[in-house]
C-alpha cells in the first residue's frame, strides 16, 4: 500500500476517535425535536446520554470504516490532482495549481469515497439515534441487513454521494487555499506545524458549512429506518403517519413544520468538532506522510547497498 493510503487510514481512526462525543450531539439534534428516537433532544443535548458509553456509540464502524474512507479519498484525490496537473509532482504540496482544479481532485475524492461513506454513515447514524443503551453498530449493521438487504446499506445513498462530492471539493480547496494566505518560506517547523492545524480546522468548518442541510436530510431519511424495528420510533418530523418520506418530502415537511433552522440545526457543534477533528487530522496525515516516506526512502537506499 502507498503512504497517502496509510496515513489517510490512520489520520481517519484519530479524527473519528476525537470527534464521535461531538458527533453524537450533531446527529441527535439533526434528527429533530420530534423524533421519537431522541427524546427532548433540543431541551437538554446531554441529558439523555445514557450513559458515558453513549458518547463512544456508534464509533465502532466510523473508526474502521472511516479509516479506510479517508485513505481511499486521499489515494483518490492525489491521483486525481496529478491527471488533472501533469505538473503536480507532489500533491502534499500543490503549490500554483489552479483552485477549481483542487476541488475538482477533493470532489472526484469524495466520489470514490462513497462506496465506504455511506453504509459506514448509515450505521453511524441508526446506532447513535437508538434509545437501547445495549445497541451496537454490530448490532445495527445486522438489523439493517436482515430487514433491508444488503442493498439497504446504501439507503439515502444519493443524497450522500451529493454531499460527499460537494463537501470534500470544498474540504481540499479551502485547506490549499488557507495555506497560501498563511503560509511564508520564512516560517519554522513550530509555525508550520500551527498553521497546517488551523488550515485544518478551517477546512473542516468551510466543508460542513457547504453541505449541513443535506447532512441534515440524510439524517433525517436514515433515522426513519429505526421503526423498520420498532413501530413506535416512526413518528419523524411530527408526522404520525408510517410512510417512508423520500429525499424532496423529507426537505418539504423539515421546511414546513421547522422553517429553515431547521436544515442548521446543530451546525454550531458540529463546527466545533470539524475545526477539532479536521486540525488533529490534517496534521497527523501531513506528519504520517512524511514519516512514511522519510522511512521507505531510507529502506529503499539500504537495500541498493
Amino acid at each position: 500500500m502507498s503512504s497517502d493510503f496509510w496515513a489517510g487510514y490512520l489520520s481517519g481512526a484519530i479524527g473519528i476517535v476525537i470527534g464521535n462525543p461531538l458527533d453524537l450531539i450533531k446527529v441527535r439534534l439533526q434528527a429533530g425535536p420530534n423524533n421519537a428516537a431522541v427524546p427532548a433532544a433540543t431541551r437538554s443535548h446531554l441529558s439523555h446520554f445514557e450513559s458515558a458509553s453513549s458518547l463512544v456509540r456508534g464509533a465502532a464502524a466510523p473508526i474502521l470504516g472511516y479509516g479506510a474512507l479517508n485513505a481511499i479519498l486521499f489515494v483518490a484525490y492525489n491521483r486525481s490532482l496529478m491527471l488533472l496537473d501533469r505538473s503536480v509532482t507532489d500533491p502534499t504540496n500543490p503549490q500554483g495549481v489552479p483552485l477549481y482544479k483542487l476541488w475538482a481532485a477533493g470532489a472526484a475524492g469524495g466520489l470514490a469515497s462513497w462506496t465506504i461513506s455511506s453504509p459506514t454513515e448509515f450505521i453511524k447514524c441508526r446506532a447513535q439515534l437508538e434509545s437501547r443503551s445495549e445497541v451496537s453498530s454490530w448490532s445495527v449493521a445486522k438489523d439493517i441487513l436482515k430487514t433491508r438487504g444488503w442493498r439497504g446499506l446504501y439507503y439515502a445513498g444519493g443524497v450522500t454521494s451529493a454531499r460527499d462530492a460537494i463537501g470534500y471539493g470544498f474540504y481540499f480547496w479551502s485547506y490549499e487555499y488557507c495555506k497560501r494566505l498563511v503560509t511564508s518560506e520564512d516560517d519554522d517547523a513550530h509555525q508550520t506545524a500551527l498553521k497546517v492545524l488551523f488550515c485544518g480546522g478551517i477546512a473542516g468548518v468551510a466543508t460542513w458549512a457547504s453541505v449541513f442541510p443535506l447532512d441534515m436530510i440524510k439524517t433525517r431519511l436514515q433515522a426513519q429506518t429505526i421503526g423498520d424495528r420498532s413501530p413506535e420510533n416512526q413518528r419523524l418530523l411530527g408526522s404520525q403517519s408510517r410512510q417512508t418520506l423520500s429525499t424532496f418530502q423529507v426537505a418539504k415537511e423539515a421546511y414546513r413544520t421547522e422553517g429553515l433552522k431547521a436544515f442548521y440545526r446543530g451546525l454550531g457543534i458540529c463546527s466545533v468538532r470539524a475545526f477539532i477533528v479536521n486540525a488533529v487530522q490534517w496534521a497527523s496525515y501531513e506528519w504520517l506522510m512524511k514519516t512514511f516516506n522519510e522511512t521507505w526512502e531510507q529502506e529503499r537506499i539500504t537495500e541498493k547497498i
